[in-house]
């Protein structure tokens, strides 16, 4: 299977060629040639897979083969969780649109509205944006949805973990109900296929790999870790290894922080992504973590689907996550595009149960190893039984009516409220 194969113009094909790609991943075999028939598509693919150029390249293919417009109205609307995944769906778009005539931007929060405002005014094809900035730029009238012909929703499920269902239903009512749709979501959960069933006409299904799958050649490890250790322990792994390009996943912003100013003071350059840095921070911060001149970028799992660093070598997950399915986002970061890449967790007594909830996800075990030296402090912490008892942020029991009672984290309606809350302005 070639792209050529696949139905994309000459055009494409060679913006395909410039980018260095002689063949179309799993997904974009999938999804391309029913995108061209003007099917809608409800698609799933393991991150890092291609998905971007899945519905980018038939998207730019549709925009060009169509009659053109005396003004350029705002025809295609890719829908994204975070300005980084934003701008990296744009730059994609920028790349393959090379030789067309097609006009595209990306708009999100975090940066002065105006320069943004000006550049859809003077007429674009196709605009890249987080939900919440798009409403405060229709709300001035920056734009019109009216003539909208293909709608993208990209990590769908992202956006409904992030609170955005009731943004995404406003702007749905604001474009025409003749359109093209296509939803790209990690999982087809109950609430993803209910979304789809919503606005979705006959959607295709597709599914590149099993749900929940990492990269085959992402190489797991872990390491059972005193928590106190933790920090003395991955400078220990990234001086000594060697490593020149490393993304480390904490919990907290704080906790990013923290560690970042740890890395500085053993000498490793350093930088933190999160929620609470600016626009600007953010994206400079990424930029000299592509170019080398960042060693360790340090990053909340607001970073974990909006990242994407060709031949990234090293992910570390400092903490794990609370939610399960956040590994796996964190370590595709690492195994694109068919690379091979390692994955390491750093376990802390507390964490055990975190860890049994990945495994029971991904359906297997994760071999962990203890360092001398470093090893784990059992008597700080109280066993229930022969395991440790669940952290409460992810704790399940029984009430006395037998039924399950779920507490704390993203699950509980106050802590999931907070939890929507809190990424939903990060990602404005």
């Amino acid at each position: 299977m070639t792209f050529k194969t696949l139905g994309l113009s000459e055009p494409l094909l060679r913006a395909i060629d410039k980018k260095g790609y002689k063949e179309p991943s799993t997904i974009q075999e999938k999804a391309i040639p029913l995108i061209l028939e003007g099917k809608d598509v409800l698609a799933s693919a393991q991150t890092g897979t291609g998905k971007t150029a899945g519905f980018t390249l038939p998207m730019l293919q549709i925009l060009t083969t169509e009659s053109k417009w005396k003004r350029r109205p705002l025809r295609a609307l890719v829908l994204t969780p975070t300005r980084e995944l934003a701008a990296q769906v744009y730059e994609n778009v920028r790349e393959y649109s090379t030789f067309l005539d097609i006009r595209s931007t990306v708009v999100f929060g975090g940066v002065n509205a105006k320069p943004q405002i000006a550049t859809l005014r003077n007429g674009v094809d196709i605009m890249i944006a987080t939900p919440g900035r798009l409403l405060d730029l229709h709300n001035q009238k920056a734009f019109s949805l009216a003539r909208i012909e293909i709608l993208v929703l990209d990590e769908a499920d992202r956006m409904l973990d992030m609170g955005f269902l009731r943004d995404i239903k406003k702007i749905l009512a604001l474009m025409p109900a003749k359109r093209q749709n296509l939803l790209f979501s990690a999982t087809f959960s109950k609430e993803i296929k209910k979304l789809a069933g919503s606005f979705l006409h006959h959607p295709v299904m597709v599914e590149a790999t099993p749900e929940n799958t990492t990269a085959e050649k992402v190489d797991q490890k872990a390491y059972s870790i005193d928590k106190p250790k933790k920090t003395a322990f991955i400078i220990q792994l990234i001086t000594e290894g060697k490593w020149e390009q490393v993304l480390v996943f904490t919990r907290t912003k704080h906790g990013a922080n923290k560690l970042c100013k740890k890395m500085i003071g053993a000498g490793i350059t350093a930088a933190a992504i999160h929620g609470n840095k600016s626009q600007g921070a953010r994206t400079k911060a990424l930029a000299g973590f592509k170019k080398g001149e960042v060693r360790v970028l340090v990053a909340t799992d607001i970073a974990a689907r909006g990242l994407d660093i060709p031949l990234l070598p090293h992910v570390v997950n400092f903490e794990l996550p609370n939610v399960p399915e956040d590994y796996v986002h964190r370590i595709g970061r690492t195994g694109r595009a068919g690379a091979s890449g390692e994955a390491i967790s750093l376990v802390s007594q507390e964490e055990k149960a975190y860890l049994r909830d990945i495994e029971k996800l991904l359906g297997q075990k994760l071999e962990i190893e203890i360092v001398k030296g470093f090893e784990p402090d059992n008597s700080s912490v109280k066993e229930n039984n022969n395991s440790s008892s669940k952290p409460k942020q992810n704790h399940s029991s029984k009430r006395k009516d037998g039924k399950k009672k779920f507490y704390g984290g993203a699950k509980t309606n106050n802590n999931r409220r907070n939890y929507k809350s809190n990424n939903k302005t990060q990602s404005r």
